[in-house]
C-alpha cells in the first residue's frame, strides 16, 4: 500500500507532512537517486501552477534533485499535460509538476512523469516512497533551497504549437468563446492559443494572485462560465482546473456540458471517421449510465475504469481504446496525447462543433442523463466502508432498493480527505433519499 501517493501525486497542505521542506527536500532525492540508478546523470523537467507555495516547493525540490546529482531544467508556470508532452519530447528523463489541481490554494502537491510522458506506474511510485522514507530517516539538518534556473519561454510556444497542430483548419470566424482559466497554469497558455484562432475571445480568471487558484471559478465551478456565457451571448464557453489537465464546457444556453458528454461526441464522431478502435470507449465508476445507453445507440461499447485518470489509461492501453475519459473533464486522446489534457480536449471540441456545423446544445441533445448526486463527507481517515456495520447496512439497503434502476457507487478521493458518495437512478427522490441515509452513516463514524 502506497502511503504518499494517491491517483494523482503527492497532495497535501503545503508546508504540512508530506509537503514540509524535508519531505519535499527527501522526495527530489528518492526520485534523482531511483532515475540514477539506470541514468547517471538524470535530466529533469520542472513545471508549476499559481499557488504562492509552488516557488518554494519549487526551490526545495530542486536542491534535493540536484544534490543527487540530478540537472533541473524550469518550464515556470505551466500546464500539467504541457510538462508531459515537453518531457517526452525534449527526452527528460522525468517530468515533475508542483501543483494540486483542483484543489484549493492551500493545498499543493507534486507529480511525476516517466521519460515516455506518461504518469509513472504505481509500483514505481512505491519503489520512490520506499527511498524517500530512507531519505528522511537520514535527514539531520534543514533543508536548503535551490532556485530553478530560468525558465525556458520557448517551451510554452512549442506546446502552443503542437496544440494547434491538432487541429488543422479550426477557426472560430463567427463564434464568440469565454474562456475561464481559473486564475491557473492555463492562464499562461490559453490567451495566446485561443487568440491565435479567430472569433471573439473572451478570457476570465486569469489573473493569478497566488491564492485565487479555483475560487469561485474554473472547471470546479462550470455554472461560472455558463453564466458568463449567457452574459456575453456567446456560442460557448470552456472552463479548466488549476493545472488545466481537464475542460468543462457550456452550451450557447448557458447549460453546463460536462465530461462524458464530451465521450460521447468525441466517440461518435472519431467512430464516424473510423478512429475508434474496437468501437470502445473507456469511461469510469462515476460516468452516468446516460452516456453508456447513447454511446450503444451508435454501437459503441463503453468500458468502466476506477476513477483516475491514469486508471483510464491503463485500461485503454489494455484494451487498444482510443477515447477514454471521467465525467470530471479528464479525457485522453491515445496517440495524441499522454495524459488528460484541457487544452488539448477544448481544441478537439472545437473542431468537432466547427465541422458539424451544428451547435454544441443541438450535438448533445440526446443525451438523456439518469438522476446523480454526488454527496463529498469530510473524513478524518479512510478505513474500509464494508468493515463499518452501519455504513455498509446503508449502502445494502440502497443497492436493494435501487435494483436495476440505478447505481451506487461509494468510495475515497484519491487526493482529500473525503469519502464521496455517488448515487444514480430514475427516481430522483429514492437517489436522495439514499444518499442522505449512507453519507450520514459515514459522517457518524468517521466525519471530522
Amino acid at each position: 500500500m502506497k502511503k504518499l501517493f494517491g491517483t494523482d501525486g503527492i497532495r497535501a497542505v503545503a508546508g504540512q507532512p508530506p509537503l514540509d521542506a524535508s519531505t519535499v527536500y527527501a522526495i527530489g532525492l528518492a526520485l534523482a537517486h531511483t532515475l540514477a540508478a539506470t541514468t547517471p546523470s538524470p535530466r529533469i523537467l520542472l513545471g508549476m501552477d499559481t499557488r504562492e507555495s509552488s516557488d518554494w516547493i519549487a526551490a526545495t525540490l530542486t536542491a534535493g534533485l540536484t544534490a543527487g546529482r540530478a540537472s533541473v531544467e524550469s518550464a515556470g508556470v505551466i500546464t500539467t499535460p504541457a510538462v508531459a508532452f515537453l518531457t517526452h519530447t525534449h527526452r527528460f528523463n522525468a517530468g515533475v509538476v508542483i501543483s494540486a489541481s483542483h484543489n484549493p490554494w492551500q493545498d499543493n502537491g507534486i507529480k511525476l512523469f516517466g521519460p515516455d510522458g506518461y504518469k509513472l506506474p504505481d509500483a514505481v511510485e512505491l519503489a520512490i516512497e520506499d527511498e524517500i522514507f530512507r531519505q528522511l530517516a537520514g535527514l539531520t539538518t534543514t533543508p536548503q533551497q535551490t532556485f530553478p534556473p530560468e525558465v525556458n519561454e520557448a517551451d510554452r510556444a512549442e506546446y502552443v504549437r503542437f496544440l494547434l497542430a491538432a487541429v488543422p483548419g479550426l477557426s472560430l470566424d463567427g463564434r464568440r468563446v469565454v474562456i475561464d482559466c481559473a486564475n491557473g497554469a492555463a492562464s499562461s497558455v490559453a490567451p495566446q492559443l485561443f487568440m491565435d484562432l479567430g472569433g471573439e475571445v473572451v478570457i476570465t480568471h486569469a489573473s493569478p494572485n497566488g491564492r485565487n487558484i479555483n475560487e469561485a471559478c474554473g472547471a470546479l465551478h462550470p455554472e461560472v462560465v455558463a453564466a458568463q456565457v449567457k452574459h456575453h451571448h456567446g456560442s460557448m464557453g470552456i472552463t479548466f482546473d488549476g493545472d488545466a489537465d481537464r475542460a468543462l464546457f457550456a452550451d450557447e444556453n448557458g447549460c453546463v456540458v460536462n465530461g462524458d458528454a464530451v465521450l460521447l461526441l468525441a466517440g461518435r464522431d472519431l467512430q464516424a471517421r473510423g478512429l475508434l478502435t474496437n468501437s470502445t470507449v473507456v469511461a469510469t465508476t462515476m460516468s452516468n449510465m446516460g452516456l453508456e445507453a447513447a454511446l450503444k445507440r451508435s454501437g459503441i461499447q463503453m468500458l468502466r475504469a476506477a476513477v483516475g485518470d491514469k486508471y483510464v489509461l491503463e485500461q485503454m492501453i489494455a484494451t487498444g481504446a482510443a477515447l477514454g475519459g471521467e465525467q470530471s473533464g479528464h479525457i485522453i486522446f491515445t496517440g495524441r496525447s499522454t495524459t488528460g489534457d484541457g487544452l488539448l480536449t477544448a481544441l478537439l471540441l472545437l473542431d468537432i462543433v466547427h465541422r458539424s456545423g451544428r451547435s454544441l446544445a443541438e450535438l448533445v441533445a440526446d443525451l438523456k442523463v439518469f438522476p446523480q448526486v454526488i454527496v463529498n463527507v469530510k473524513v478524518r481517515e479512510k478505513k474500509p466502508l464494508e468493515g463499518i456495520p452501519t455504513v455498509a447496512a446503508a449502502i445494502r439497503a440502497a443497492e436493494s432498493d435501487l435494483a436495476d434502476s440505478g447505481r451506487v457507487v461509494i468510495r475515497y478521493s484519491g487526493t482529500e480527505a473525503l469519502a464521496r458518495v455517488m448515487i444514480e437512478a430514475e427516481s430522483e427522490p429514492l437517489m436522495r433519499h439514499h444518499a442522505d441515509i449512507i453519507a450520514a452513516a459515514i459522517r457518524t463514524e468517521l466525519g471530522i
